[in-house]
């Protein structure tokens, strides 16, 4: 098991688009691998690679509850390729921004395009939290974060707040 440091917000990676994968390689399998670790050890339901240091555009997802069996999904270049009219809200968290929960509203609906593990590209339909945490990666892949959804005195306020204990933590 290999778990990797994740990035915390006001860090200026998180605000970074992220590379294509040109090519699924030995590399690229062992940073869904850790990225998996690092999920998991967290505990998390997404990750993307940004939040590890890694400029490339993979994220790695698991919604199964506690108790269920884990349904692990390493998504490589995923794009959203078609959204629903319809939206539903959730209160989402990130482990970039940790312990800090805010409602946001995004598409009930989502088809993503990716290319799995094998390189095969695929799509799949999601809705429910799924297609909550699929969009909510993928954000990241394009430096945005799920408090760019909430109001600006909210964001301000975390940023603030994270921002003070960077700082803070620096001067220890």
């Amino acid at each position: 098991m290999a778990t990797r440091p994740i990035l915390i917000i006001p860090e200026p990676k998180l605000r970074t688009l992220s590379a294509s994968v040109e090519k699924i390689d030995s590399e690229v399998r062992k940073l869904v691998e850790d990225m998996f670790d690092t999920m998991y050890d967290a505990p998390g339901i997404g990750l993307a690679a940004i939040q590890v240091g890694v400029q490339r555009r993979v994220v790695t997802i698991d919604v199964a509850r506690e108790g269920e069996a884990k349904k692990p999904i390493a998504l490589i270049n995923p794009e959203i390729i078609a959204t629903s009219d319809e939206t539903s809200v959730y209160s989402e968290g990130c482990l970039s921004i940790p312990e800090y929960y805010e409602e946001v509203e995004r598409p009930a609906r989502v088809t993503v395009r990716f290319q799995d593990l094998e390189g095969q590209v695929r799509e799949v339909a999601a809705d429910g939290l799924f297609a909550t945490c699929v969009q909510h990666e993928i954000d990241h892949l394009n430096g945005v974060l799920f408090i760019d959804h909430i109001s600006k005195l909210k964001r301000d306020r975390v940023i603030k707040k994270f921002t003070k204990l960077a700082r803070h933590k620096d001067e220890v």
